[in-house]
C-alpha cells in the first residue's frame, strides 16, 4: 500500500501555497496508514475551494450544492455504511450556508468525518468575510472592517453535544493526519476544524500567525471533560490556540439508534432491478 493509490492526474487549480495542499497531503497519508483503498472511501463536498478535494483524490467522489454536503454524506452513509465517508467543506460552506445541517448532523451522530477547511474568508468568491472572520478585519468586501462577531464553531459544537471535536493546522501535516485517523476510528460524527491559511485573500491569519500561537494539548488533558473543552474552545489569538482532540462524548451512532434500520439491509446491499419500480410508475399512468 502506497500513498500513490490516492493520487490522480487531475490539474490542481488551488493557489500556490494554499493551505488546502497540506490538508490533501495529510488526508492521503491518513487514508494510507488506515489501510484503506480508493474503493473503500467516499469523499463528499459542497461548493468552494475546499470542496474541490474530491477532484484531487483518487477515490469515490460526490460534489453537492453550497452548504449541502452534509445531507449528501448522510444519505450515502445510510445507503452504504461500509464506506468510509469524508466530508470536505470550507468555513462558509459548513458554518454559514450549511449551519443548519451541521446542527442536525451533531444530533444524529452519523459515522462521518467532517473536515472543515477554516481559512476565515470565502476564498472561491474572492475573499469576503465568512462566519469565522475576526471582528474588525478588513476584507475584499468589508473595506471598513467586519462588524459582526465571529462564530466559535468549537464552542458551538461542544454545546450541542458533538461526539468528537478536534482542531488541527494545515501547516502541520503529521498532526493533521493523526487527527483524521482518530476521527475515522471514532464511532459517530467527527468534526475537525482545520486552520487553513488562504495566502491570496487572508493576509492576517498567515502560516506565521498560526505558528506563533498554536500549541498542542498536553497529554494530561481530558477530552471527556466538557468544562475543560469549553475553556479550551475560548482560547484564541495571542492567548494561544490549542490543537488536538478537544472533546469526545461517546454515544451511539445513528444506525445504532434506529431500530428498524438494524434489521434491514442497507440499499447498497439489496438486490434491485429496474423492474422493481414498475408497479410504482403504473400509478401515474
Amino acid at each position: 500500500m502506497t500513498q500513490n493509490k490516492f493520487d490522480n492526474k487531475v490539474e490542481n487549480t488551488w493557489c500556490p501555497g494554499c493551505g488546502n495542499f497540506g490538508i490533501q497531503s495529510a488526508l492521503k497519508t491518513a487514508l494510507t496508514e488506515l489501510g484503506l483503498n480508493p474503493e473503500d472511501v467516499l469523499l463528499v463536498s459542497g461548493i468552494g475551494q475546499a470542496a474541490k478535494m474530491p477532484h484531487y483524490i483518487h477515490a469515490n467522489g460526490l460534489n453537492g450544492l453550497h452548504g449541502r454536503g452534509l445531507p449528501l454524506a448522510f444519505g450515502a452513509y445510510v445507503a452504504n455504511p461500509d464506506l468510509k465517508i469524508f466530508l470536505s467543506t470550507g468555513d462558509g460552506d459548513a458554518y454559514g450556508e450549511g449551519g443548519n445541517h451541521l446542527i442536525h448532523a451533531i444530533r444524529r451522530n452519523p459515522n462521518i468525518v467532517h473536515m472543515v477547511h477554516n481559512n476565515q474568508v470565502y476564498g472561491l468568491t474572492k475573499g469576503q468575510a465568512s462566519p469565522t472572520t475576526a471582528k474588525g478585519q478588513v476584507t475584499s468586501l468589508q473595506q471598513t472592517g467586519v462588524r459582526l462577531n465571529p462564530l466559535n464553531p468549537i464552542a458551538m459544537a461542544i454545546s450541542l453535544g458533538a461526539s468528537f471535536i478536534a482542531r488541527s493546522f494545515a501547516g502541520d501535516q503529521a498532526h493533521l493526519a493523526e487527527m483524521i485517523k482518530e476521527a475515522t476510528n471514532h464511532n459517530g460524527y467527527a468534526l475537525i476544524d482545520i486552520l487553513q491559511p488562504c495566502v491570496t485573500f487572508n493576509k492576517v491569519n498567515t502560516y506565521k500567525w498560526y505558528k506563533d500561537r498554536i500549541y498542542t494539548l498536553e497529554a494530561t488533558y481530558d477530552p471527556s471533560s466538557i468544562t475543560a473543552a469549553f475553556a479550551k474552545s475560548l482560547e484564541w489569538g495571542d492567548d494561544g490556540i490549542p490543537v488536538g482532540v478537544l472533546y469526545k462524548n461517546e454515544q451511539p451512532e445513528f444506525l445504532e439508534r434506529v431500530d428498524h434500520l438494524k434489521s434491514l439491509k442497507p440499499l447498497a446491499k439489496r438486490n434491485r432491478s429496474p423492474h422493481d419500480v414498475r408497479e410504482i410508475l403504473n400509478v401515474f399512468k
